[in-house]
């Protein structure tokens, strides 16, 4: 349970910033002596990954506060955020930090499991971020992108933080995350059927 914590914690940090839950999986096998990646992801905290890794994460951090840009990197995003996700998931999961006893027992058998949660779970994040930004810059022309980005960028920040550190609370505020959108999407879905009631009820009233 606390390797699913982790990766669906660093997956949903993906989708909000494909390259900050990387970026500091990497620096945390690096300068953590309790967190070790398997074999197979050490690479990611790596000199070279790192330096990329971090330049990428200053790219994303500036194109997504520019108004006009930030819709487009989403686009850009839409196939690197998951694909994120599905490596920090298979990483994260597998690693060896002090909250984990035997991380390889969780997906023994099943070995492709956590790649493809992760790329589910960073789509569906991705997904519902780019369809609110579209949504606030129209309302907004585009004033609501820096907003909108540095709060983004810091719940990616601390998921992928508590999810390295604390997973049990990386999940917790996963899931006060999720409760969030999900009261947002039904407000706005009332409004809306509350502005068409009121509309019928004008245009009837302009009928008579």
């Amino acid at each position: 349970m606390i390797e699913f914590l982790i990766g669906s914690s660093l997956a949903a940090s993906a989708g909000l910033n494909a390259w900050m839950p990387l970026f500091l999986l990497g620096l945390a096998d690096r300068f953590l002596p309790a967190v070790n990646l398997p074999a197979g992801w050490s690479w990611i905290g790596s000199d070279i990954a790192l330096w990329i890794l971090g330049g990428l994460l200053v790219l994303e951090i500036v194109a997504d506060k520019v108004p006009a840009l930030d819709s487009i990197n989403d686009v850009v995003q839409s196939v690197l955020r998951p694909a994120s996700g599905g490596i920090v998931f298979g990483a994260g999961a597998s690693a060896q930090t002090v909250a984990v006893d035997d991380p390889s027992t969780f997906f023994s058998q099943n070995t492709w499991l956590p790649i493809v949660s992760g790329i589910v779970i960073a789509l569906i994040v991705h997904v519902v971020k780019a369809t609110g930004r579209v949504a606030a810059n129209t309302v907004t022309g585009g004033l609501a992108a820096p907003v909108l980005s540095t709060a983004e960028d810091g719940a990616s920040f601390l998921l992928a933080v508590l999810a390295i550190l604390v997973p049990v609370l990386a999940g917790l505020v996963l899931i006060a995350l999720i409760v969030a959108v999900v009261m947002l999407f039904r407000r706005r879905r009332r409004r809306r059927a509350e502005e068409a009631t009121g509309a019928r009820r004008s245009a009837g009233a302009t009928a008579e």
